[in-house]
């Protein structure tokens, strides 16, 4: 299958896998799936990494990606087309604009999203497909 890891599952597999359910644990470690990682992801830990939000264990922001790479993950970034049909997302409560365009990039591509956000399953009448 095809997953897309959610910013805080990415950060989770990298510094503390324990913090992961069973479920997604296992499936990260399944050869037989295909991970992706977006752009979208290094764009939010490089924003709340300047603004202090982030704290990164003996790595920077820009060294995530080599991680990412020896990880397995194949990266991906928005599409054009997934950023101009992004006003098709529902307007929900749920505001986080990373987390609104990883949904919308999982949707696009039928992916699904790994990610503990509870408000996420909110997306699920507009196609999204999350596991924890």
């Amino acid at each position: 299958m095809n997953y897309l890891l959610d910013t805080h599952a990415f950060l989770w597999a990298v510094f503390a896998p324990e913090k992961l359910s069973r479920k997604a644990r296992t499936t990260i470690a399944d050869a037989r799936n295909t991970l992706y990682l977006s752009s979208v992801t290094f764009w939010e830990i490089s924003l709340k990494f300047a603004l202090g939000k982030l704290e990164l264990e003996g790595c920077t922001p820009e060294s995530l990606v080599s991680v990412a790479r020896e990880m397995g993950l194949s990266l991906i970034a928005p599409e054009a087309e997934e950023c101009a049909s992004f006003h098709q997302l529902p307007r929900l409560p749920h505001c986080d604009p990373f987390d609104r365009l990883l949904a919308w990039q999982a949707i696009a591509r039928q992916l699904v999203l790994i990610s503990k956000d509870a408000a996420l399953p909110a997306y699920t009448a507009a196609g999204l497909k999350t596991l924890w």
